[in-house]
């Protein structure tokens, strides 16, 4: 059965990760997605040739999967026309090019959506299209830097901030994208108007980190009673053995971790009974010394099975072959494996949303560069006349 956007067409000229993601979940759901590459050079970034196999590299197949592929020379005139033509057609189209640059290609949203009043045009910037920082180029450590995310990466035990090393940023991005145009496309299926969806990094990234990290700095009045950041709480937690990862957050899970460790006189302790008393520095504090004399008696099978047994939030540490094989991913079939033509055995997450009725698949494909320009011209109304003319152009490969 077709995924929920199957019937849209999406014009992805987006590279590395955070608008390519953003299309790639639109494909997992059935959407047909065409990726433009620029003719000269390897392509999309993603390609760089790091556990790669048969010219399909695992970094440009996690965020292009499914996606069709065509390559266009965008300086040349031929090439713009090639480009506005499909983006005339097209339900969507979302590029991360610097503030600008669309526009002097001819494709921006005035252009593009004076042909197509219906289209979705989506710009993903670093910093916005104005602004002190706008002409700047970006990558994700930087936003990290930029939204105080660094700054909470502090672990006591070593004493400088660090990156989170993970792209983070662009990852949110891309979620916050796909967010954003669906429902744009609410809009248009009630209005048929299309419009324009700027999402910056900076702000994508800054309104996720929010919610937590940034807790201390959401009431500004003097009088909020104080607290404690997950940043200062989150750590690893030492057994006799090894070490593992658990976290309570109410008193009932507080009074069950104590009940596990068998020091059920600590619920009776105004310093420990609650999560309020928790807030007191000095209690945190005290109860912190205690917990970690009591883990230290036990091995991290013993901890796990105690805690588990009074259904208190833990886990185990596991490494990436570990987490692979963990009993639960594979009862929910987090991952699935599929045959690429030259990239062998492909193993990836499928996409997490269940649809009762219009279910998401993962999108079995993955394209070497330019590998369906004949086919996606000729859906645009080339023929096979016009496509030779303009391979030997060297409009299109």
């Amino acid at each position: 059965m077709p995924g929920p956007l199957d019937g849209y067409t999406v014009l992805d000229l987006t590279q590395v990760v955070s608008g390519p993601l953003a299309a790639m979940l639109f494909a997992d759901q059935g959407a047909d997605v065409i990726k433009v590459e620029p003719l000269v050079g390897m392509g999309d970034m993603t390609r760089l040739p790091a556990f790669m196999k048969g010219g399909i590299s695992a970094f440009y197949l996690n965020n292009n999967r499914g996606k069709r592929s065509i390559a266009i020379d965008v300086t040349t005139d031929a090439g713009k026309a090639v480009l506005f033509e499909m983006a005339s057609q097209v339900d969507i189209v979302m590029q991360n090019f610097r503030p600008g640059a669309v526009e002097r290609m001819g494709i921006g949203y005035e252009a593009v959506s004076a042909a197509n009043p219906g289209v979705v045009c989506c710009s993903i910037s670093g910093f916005g299209t104005d602004g002190p920082y706008a002409e700047r180029p970006v990558l994700d450590p930087v936003i990290q830097g930029l939204t105080g995310m660094v700054s909470r990466q502090l672990n006591p035990e070593v004493p400088f901030p660090d990156l989170v090393r993970n792209l983070i940023a662009d990852k949110s991005t891309a979620l916050t994208v796909t967010q954003a145009i669906t429902a744009a496309l609410l809009v248009k299926e009630k209005t048929g108007a299309g419009q324009h969806v700027e999402v910056p990094m900076l702000d994508a990234a800054m309104y996720f980190f929010w919610p937590d990290g940034m807790m201390d700095k959401t009431l500004t009045d003097d009088d909020a009673s104080p607290g404690f950041l997950l940043s200062s709480v989150y750590s690893l937690t030492e057994a006799s053995d090894g070490k593992f990862v658990y976290f309570v957050a109410s008193d009932a899970m507080r009074h069950a971790l104590y009940d596990a460790l068998e020091h059920p006189e600590w619920k009776e302790d105004e310093r420990f009974a609650t999560m309020a008393a928790m807030t007191n520095p000095e209690n945190f504090q005290a109860i912190g010394a205690l917990l970690a004399e009591a883990f230290r008696e036990l091995t991290v099978e013993e901890v796990l099975t105690r805690l588990v047994a009074h259904d208190v939030p833990c886990g185990p540490i596991l490494d990436a072959d570990q987490a692979i094989a963990d009993p639960q991913v594979v009862h929910n079939e987090t991952l699935v494996t599929w045959q690429h033509p030259t990239a062998g055995t492909v193993r990836q997450p499928r996409p997490a949303a269940r649809f009762s009725v219009t279910p998401a698949a993962v999108a079995e494909s993955g394209s070497v560069k330019g590998g369906d320009t004949d086919d996606v011209l000729a859906q645009f109304g080339k023929s096979a006349d016009e496509i030779a003319a303009l391979r030997e152009s060297g409009a299109v490969g």
